[in-house]
């Protein structure tokens, strides 16, 4: 089956294989997250992004083979509801961005900075510290040896324009990173997986960075 992006709550995940990774993606809880389930196919190790909520679906979607680690998106609470289950099932060490993790009531293992690779296996993922839509948000970046980059953005890109914020300076400061640090150093073909909803690639969002800076949000 051709990958799309496209899962709701309660249905089956939609899985993404790469050559050396496999990408599970899940649709949780009452505010619609997407989760994220990295598969290193060398070793077999895994990691999850964002525990988000459902515990049960995501443990259930783990599988038998359970998890080496878990990263937190970022810091609001609908990311990060079905971590403490998930952590105290799996033993996982957890990973968020440094000034995000004070806010996440589970202790974080790695406090992650602008630039620290996150390793699942043999993969390596980069994190990217964008802030605006938290202080301390951090998107992943996987660079495909074979193929095109893999961005996990959590919640500071959509399809259709940046996450929220709560201020003209913040949706400033957002977009400013996201234009420097994910839409100059990465390729039009690149994926967005988002923390909500569908996929896109870079290269349907950028002709629109114009548009999203004019309206401001």
């Amino acid at each position: 089956m051709t990958y799309s992006g496209a899962v709701k709550v309660g249905g089956p995940a939609d899985v993404h294989e790469l050559p050396d990774l496999v990408i599970s993606k899940v649709e949780v809880g009452t505010m619609g997250n997407n989760s994220y389930l990295l598969r290193c196919r060398a070793t077999g190790e895994q990691l999850l992004i964002d525990a988000a909520a459902d515990a049960a679906t995501l443990l259930t979607l783990i599988g038998d083979d359970s998890i080496a680690s878990v990263a937190t998106t970022h810091r609001h609470q609908d990311h990060w509801q079905a971590l403490a289950e998930v952590v105290a099932a799996t033993g996982a060490r957890t990973y968020a961005g440094r000034y995000d993790a004070e806010a996440i009531p589970v202790p974080t293992d790695v406090l992650v900075e602008d630039g620290d690779t996150i390793r699942v296996g043999a993969v390596g993922l980069t994190a990217v510290h964008l802030v605006g839509h938290t202080p301390g948000s951090i998107a992943l970046v996987y660079d495909d040896p074979h193929g095109h980059p893999h961005v996990f953005t959590g919640d500071c890109l959509f399809p259709g324009g940046p996450g929220r914020t709560g201020n003209p300076t913040d949706f400033g400061t957002l977009m400013d990173g996201l234009e420097s640090k994910i839409f100059a150093a990465l390729p039009d073909e690149a994926w967005i997986y988002p923390g909500h909803g569908d996929d896109s690639t870079l290269g349907a969002e950028r002709p629109h960075l114009p548009e999203w800076r004019a309206r401001g949000w």
